[in-house]
C-alpha cells in the first residue's frame, strides 16, 4: 500500500515538472505613450486655457489661444497690399482698352494681384491658428504653460492621450521569435489589473539589441533580445509606464479542450 501510495506521489510529480516545462515563459514589459503634442506654430504669449490636466476631451475642443497682435498687424499690412494691387490691375485694364497701356503691364499688374491675395490667405491662415483646436479625442496628460506665459514656436502647451496610442513594450530572446508574428494576441497582467487583459502584437524589431537595464526577468539566459510592441483594445485598464507582464495567450483549440 505504501508502496502504491509513493509511485502514485511521483507519477504525480513528474506530471507537475512537465507541465512546468511546457508552461509558457513570461515577460516583462511596460506600458508607453504615444502623447499628441500640441503648441502655437508662432511664438506668442498665452491669452487663455480651456483644457486642465486630466481633462477628457473631444474632437476639435478648444484648447488654448495665443495673443494675435503681431498676425493682426501682418493683416493689415496684407489687406493694404491687395487693395494696391486691386487699383492697380483696374488701371492696366483700362489703359490696355484705350490701347494707352500695354498688355505686358496689364500681366503684370495681374500676377501682383494674385500674389498680394495669396499673401493676404496665408496672413488669415495665422492669425486663424491662433486659437487652437484638439486634433484628437482623450484625456489632457500635461500642460507645459500657463496663462501669461510666453510660448516659444513648436513648443507644445497642451500634451492629449488618445487610447489607442496606449501600447505594450517587452523584450524576447531570439528563440521565442519563431512563435510570435503580427496580430498574435497575448496575456497581459499586472499588480492591481483586473484578469482578461490581452493585446495584439503590432510591431517585432527586425534588429537585436542588448537588453534594457529595466528589465528584471529571472527567466533570462540571453543578453541579445529583440523588442516586440502590443496593442489591447481595453486601454483604460492599463496606465502610462505601468510595469507588466506578458505571456503568449493560448491558442484556440487549447481553451476548446480538444482532443490532441
Amino acid at each position: 500500500m505504501n508502496a502504491t501510495r509513493i509511485a502514485l506521489a511521483l507519477v504525480a510529480a513528474l506530471a507537475l515538472a512537465g507541465c512546468d516545462q511546457a508552461k509558457e515563459p513570461v515577460f516583462q514589459g511596460w506600458v508607453e505613450a504615444e502623447l499628441i503634442f500640441v503648441g502655437p506654430d508662432e511664438a506668442g504669449r498665452i491669452e487663455t486655457l480651456n483644457v486642465r490636466e486630466g481633462d477628457q476631451v473631444a474632437l476639435q475642443a478648444p484648447l488654448f489661444s495665443v495673443d494675435p497682435d503681431l498676425q493682426l498687424a501682418d493683416l493689415a499690412m496684407q489687406e493694404a497690399s491687395v487693395k494696391n494691387a486691386q487699383q492697380a490691375y483696374d488701371r492696366a485694364t483700362a489703359l490696355l482698352k484705350t490701347q494707352a497701356g500695354t498688355q505686358k503691364t496689364m500681366d503684370d499688374a495681374e500676377a501682383a494681384l494674385r500674389t498680394a491675395q495669396a499673401r493676404l490667405n496665408s496672413s488669415q491662415t495665422r492669425l486663424s491658428r491662433r486659437k487652437m483646436f484638439s486634433p484628437v479625442a482623450g484625456p489632457v496628460q500635461q500642460i507645459y504653460y500657463r496663462v501669461g506665459e510666453l510660448v516659444p514656436a513648436g513648443k507644445p502647451i497642451v500634451a492629449i492621450l488618445p487610447p489607442a496610442n496606449l501600447k505594450l513594450r517587452f523584450f524576447v530572446n531570439e528563440a521565442m521569435l519563431p512563435k510570435l508574428k503580427i496580430g498574435d494576441t497575448v496575456a497581459v497582467s499586472c499588480d492591481g489589473c483586473e484578469a482578461g487583459i490581452t493585446a495584439k502584437i503590432s510591431f517585432i524589431a527586425r534588429a537585436s539589441e542588448f537588453t534594457p537595464p529595466v528589465i528584471y526577468s529571472v527567466d533570462e539566459r540571453s543578453k541579445l533580445v529583440f523588442l516586440i510592441e502590443a496593442r489591447t483594445s481595453t486601454p483604460e485598464r492599463l496606465r502610462v509606464g505601468q510595469p507588466v507582464s506578458v505571456a503568449l495567450a493560448p491558442a484556440p483549440e487549447t481553451l476548446a479542450g480538444s482532443p490532441r
